[in-house]
């Protein structure tokens, strides 16, 4: 008579070790808004358990430390997390029509524009902000534009913006930053020394060409005019690079990884797809959508290698995690040139991932499958992405949120709301 009972119990525990998927994305979104959104509505890098953030003061960043670039520090990728998470709430809200959702979106729209008015130079996007609230770092990259290009591009198309002043507003604020950047040559302006710039959107490889080719496009659909079109179609059939390739050859390979950077990285290959998957959205044209499409197929088939990777992953490892970065500061050198910030930023992460392993596992396998399984999502390619939806939900549902570090868990809630999405097709 007692196996009964020892049954019943045996299945209640089995049901709460594993959340269903939908719960699993409830659990990761609460967890962002409660331990990752700071006070300036931007998404931070890293936390401990507890929220705890040694945030950079202002004389970090005037002294260059950990690097110009403040790669490492907790508060690094603000633009970038802000503009790809806003995939995820547009979805969301797409779904829902919930004003909640529409005022979370709002406040990550709240963080990009904080971020691109900090500065004292037109067109420069600030990465984070430091403890003074109104000083940040001298350099930002295409990593850190593009996402906001992106994002408030979504918020557009999907159609959040409460009126229409709103929405003339972040259109305005898009014009004016294109409008910088095509008088740069497509260059990310610094912030000042130790370089005029950081970042290219001219550059002859997958990393440019569908960046490029999207801000033209979306430059056309704001504002109307063909001479963005026209420059748009010259620019997908320009011979580029050494190997003069024309940029719609890179859009129809679609993602490939940079190299040096890990087998791996998924996360900032996204901002090409992003790119790709606006584009496929805005096209016309069948021959030029079907090449967008391709390129989305492929990337997508890239990405679904790494969602094995959750097996690498314990979810009970006790690996150290030190959210106090300034051990890099060992690695510190004065900084006159992109270069050297890049050398001086490297050295410093290898310092700060020798005293923190469990940063590096969370890099590889949480930051990686998280990120891959939403690239697989941005396929349009419906029963491709229905074929991966299995192995996705298993990524969706592997890690317990409240023991990571790191937030790159968000894209989870990307690749569950781009299901639903494809479900109500």
């Amino acid at each position: 008579m007692i196996l009964r009972p020892l049954l019943f119990l045996c299945i209640a525990t089995a049901a709460l070790a594993a959340d269903a998927p939908e719960e699993a994305v409830q659990k990761a979104h609460d967890e962002l808004w409660r331990r990752f959104v700071d006070e300036h509505h931007l998404i931070l890098d890293y936390v401990g358990l507890k929220g705890e953030i040694v945030r950079p003061t202002p004389e970090d960043c005037r002294e260059m430390k950990p690097s110009a670039l403040s790669w490492g520090v907790p508060n690094e990728d603000g633009p970038m997390f802000n503009g790809l998470y806003l995939d995820a709430l547009c979805s969301r809200w797409t779904i829902t029509k919930s004003e909640e959702d529409r005022a979370k979106a709002r406040r990550m729209i709240e963080g990009l524009i904080k971020v691109s008015t900090i500065g004292k130079t037109p067109g420069f996007i600030a990465r984070g902000i430091a403890t003074d609230g109104k000083t940040t770092y001298s350099m930002g990259s295409n990593d850190q534009t593009t996402p906001w290009l992106y994002g408030i591009w979504r918020y557009i198309k999907d159609g959040l913006a409460r009126d229409e002043a709103e929405k003339k507003d972040l259109i305005a604020r898009f014009i004016a930053q294109i409008t910088v950047l095509d008088a740069n040559g497509w260059k990310m302006p610094a912030d000042g020394p130790p370089s005029k710039y950081r970042g290219d959107l001219n550059k002859p490889t997958w990393e440019g060409a569908p960046r490029l080719l999207f801000v033209m496009k979306a430059m056309h659909a704001f504002t109307g005019d063909e001479s963005w079109q026209k420059r748009y179609v010259d620019a997908a059939n320009e011979k580029v690079g050494k190997s003069q390739r024309p940029r719609i050859d890179f859009c129809r390979e679609g993602m490939v990884f940079d190299p040096g950077q890990g087998p791996r990285h998924s996360w900032t290959g996204s901002e090409g797809v992003i790119c790709l998957r606006a584009l496929w959205e805005m096209e016309t044209d069948a021959a030029l959508k079907a090449v967008y499409a391709e390129g989305l197929r492929h990337s997508a088939e890239l990405s679904a290698k790494s969602l094995g990777l959750i097996s690498e992953f314990d979810v009970n490892g006790t690996e150290v995690f030190n959210v106090d970065w300034r051990m890099m500061n060992a690695a510190w050198k004065p900084q006159t040139s992109e270069l050297e910030s890049v050398q001086v930023a490297l050295a410093g992460l290898k310092l700060q991932h020798a005293a923190s392993p469990r940063m590096h596992i969370e890099k590889d396998y949480l930051r990686e499958p998280c990120f891959a399984a939403w690239v697989v999502t941005l396929c349009p390619d419906r029963e491709y992405v229905m074929s991966q939806r299995t192995a996705i939900e298993k990524v969706i549902t592997h890690y317990d949120v409240s023991r990571v570090y790191l937030s790159q868990f968000f894209p989870l809630e990307s690749a569950w709301w781009r299901i639903k999405l494809l479900e109500n097709e």
